[in-house]
């Protein structure tokens, strides 16, 4: 490893130049820091922040498998083949991969493109943040969502929402959430509605013909080698089927219309249309409580954003108005992307509150106003996107006034 070490020192580019930020980018991701604080410093430690970005990441890993047999697995269900779920494994697999690599390399690709030229011209080195940030932008994005649309949306979530306000550490907004409210509200269509969900076929309608090309032909080559089953360009789009998502379906008609399409284990499980990593709630929980176990993870935000559905469920279960209403308050919790949203996107270090006292109140608010936005917004039945940026605009403010009312207290005893 020290002869390793040699030659990547010894390979070294000028310093001042765009080669020496890449490499020096590259470098730190693999060896820790041969350095420690100076001072009067009380804590020596070799986990740096990128060590901590990589944790975050790995708890993802989890949802990246899942959703890319999901993809694979909703592209098939909608052609009437192989509808057990493990069925015609290999091909759901690859199918999947097909799919979410491009995405995962688009987003990585124009992300670091725009951190690497900026930490060059800053003359620093290129900071971590965006480790966390590419890992999550794929799994909140549909699976079908055209590439050079998810370019100009990483592009303006990393330029805009990021390198304007001085870079990692300085954003006011999650970075991966400003890339989906993007798309949202520049591209309302690719994120909406059925077609969005499974990917694949030219429409969710009865006699969509499914989309192939060479990748899937270079695969059935491969295949036929070892008398597998092969992708199928005649299949078609089977009748009867919906990319309807249940939250979809509980908007136009409540809880009985969700179970007339979907099982509670499927939904619990992730056997549905979604986007890509939000899906499967074990994985998602196992993911969490990995990153509670290493302190990332705020499990004060985690438990009051609990609490603060449940409550603005149980409200609305008691005005009951609409069909949405009547869905029991504890099933909100088998439907969307809430476990994803409390996991890995309220928890923000960055953008949430810093004081515990603001996490209670940050995390109860984005449950409650979350919940509303789900059931009460006709045109996008989901609300954790919209329910975070707002509370990490009022993340500040809410820290400020806790630190003024201990302040407060304490100038009262003195």
């Amino acid at each position: 490893m020290s002869k390793l070490l040699e030659f990547v020192k010894r390979i070294e580019p000028k310093k001042g130049t765009f080669a020496h930020t890449v490499y020096d980018g590259f470098f730190t991701l693999l060896y820790t820091p041969d350095e420690v604080t100076h001072g009067g410093t009380h804590i020596k430690d070799g986990v740096d922040l990128k060590r901590t970005m990589v944790m975050v990441v790995i708890a993802l890993q989890l949802c990246y498998v899942f959703g890319t047999y999901n993809i694979g697995h909703q592209h098939f269900v909608a052609l009437g083949a192989y509808e057990g779920f493990l069925d015609g494994f290999h091909l759901k697999l690859f199918f999947g991969l097909g799919k979410l690599l491009p995405i995962f390399i688009v987003t990585h690709v124009v992300g670091l493109a725009i951190e690497f030229y900026y930490a060059y011209k800053k003359g620093h080195g290129i900071e971590e943040g965006f480790l966390v940030s590419g890992a999550l932008i794929p799994l909140i994005m549909p699976p079908d969502l055209p590439l050079w649309i998810l370019a100009i949306s990483v592009a303006f979530a990393v330029w805009i929402g990021k390198e304007a306000f001085g870079g990692t550490g300085m954003n006011i907004w999650n970075i991966a959430l400003l890339a989906r409210v993007f798309v949202f509200f520049a591209y309302p269509t690719t994120i909406s509605g059925d077609q969005a969900w499974v990917a694949g076929v030219t429409s969710t309608t009865p006699g969509g013909e499914a989309i192939y090309g060479w990748y899937h032909n270079l695969c059935n080559g491969i295949f036929e080698m070892f008398g597998a089953a092969t992708f199928e360009a005649s299949a078609k789009v089977v009748d009867g089927f919906t990319g309807a998502t249940p939250l979809i379906l509980a908007y136009q008609g409540g809880w009985d219309a969700v179970t007339q399409v979907y099982s509670e284990s499927q939904m619990w499980w992730g056997a549905i249309p979604g986007s890509i990593g939000e899906t499967s709630k074990p994985l998602i929980l196992l993911g969490a409580l990995l990153l509670i176990s290493l302190g990332i993870g705020s499990w004060r935000i985690m438990v009051s954003m609990i609490f603060g559905a449940a409550v603005m469920s149980l409200l609305l279960n008691l005005w009951d108005a609409t069909p949405f209403m009547t869905v029991p308050w504890y099933y909100q919790f088998w439907m969307g992307s809430f476990w994803f949203a409390m996991a890995f996107m309220a928890t923000d270090p960055v953008t949430a509150t810093s004081t515990n006292r603001g996490k209670w109140i940050y995390g109860f608010l984005i449950g409650f106003i979350g919940i509303i936005i789900r059931v009460l917004n006709p045109a996008y039945p989901e609300g954790w996107m919209l329910a975070i940026l707002l509370l990490n605009t009022f993340a500040p403010l809410i820290d400020h006034y806790i630190l003024q009312s201990n302040i407060n207290k304490r100038l009262k005893r003195a």
